[in-house]
């Protein structure tokens, strides 16, 4: 028995201890990730970024594309700046070392679940510094210095509100506004900002220190 059956089938024994958990299928490759995926259907795929047939990023892409709904915490030793950037560029929901505390690990679930991310203070300082030193070229929109300045004051409070992990509903609730008015904000804020979830709108607004995550 290898050390990544090792690993996955003790945190698969760690998250069945969670009450609020359900292991809906574990695999050991790409392959039998995806051929699974039609009928396990779960919320949050936690990824080895070394699998059999396929890499993390690779297996990352092809969720993102195909199965957009799936969120996407990506376990790895390697807390390299580059390695994480690209990662938190593709668009995954989170990124954590293998060594994790099961606390944390439960923490860093129930966000990514409810808010569509989770950052630790490494990945955190990776994103601050990834987007002060803007090693590769961003899209048009997003480097577009009068961006923020498109955005209604509206929108702004709705970006904060999204970021934080509050739904729609109870965002029409604390502004005093209707669900679908808020819709239609978190349609514009993806359309303006030029990203397409909510992890890559919590880099934005980090960029644009809407969003405080020192």
């Amino acid at each position: 028995m290898d050390d990544h059956t090792l690993f996955r089938q003790g945190l698969s024994y760690i998250l069945r201890r969670f009450a609020t958990y359900e292991v809906m299928l574990e695999a050991a490759s790409g392959q039998e990730l995806f051929a699974a995926l039609p009928e396990a259907r779960p919320d949050v795929v936690l990824l080895d970024l070394h699998m059999q047939d396929m890499d993390g990023r690779e297996v990352s892409r092809e969720l993102l594309e195909h199965h957009p709904a799936i969120k996407i915490i990506i376990l790895s030793m390697d807390y390299s700046h580059d390695f994480i950037l690209d990662l938190v560029k593709l668009g995954v929901h989170g990124y954590l070392p293998k060594d994790i505390d099961q606390r944390i690990l439960g923490e860093a679930i129930d966000q990514v679940y409810s808010k569509g991310y989770y950052f630790d203070d490494t990945v955190a300082k990776v994103m601050r510094q990834g987007l002060q030193e803007a090693q590769k070229p961003a899209p048009r929109k997003t480097a577009d210095p009068q961006l923020l300045n498109q955005l209604t004051e509206r929108e702004k409070e709705v970006l904060v509100l999204l970021c934080q992990g509050h739904s729609s509903s109870r965002i029409a609730d604390q502004l005093f506004i209707c669900f679908r008015t808020v819709e239609g904000h978190r349609r514009s804020l993806l359309e303006k900002t030029g990203v397409s979830n909510a992890a890559s709108l919590a880099v934005f607004a980090i960029k644009h220190k809407l969003l405080d995550i020192s």
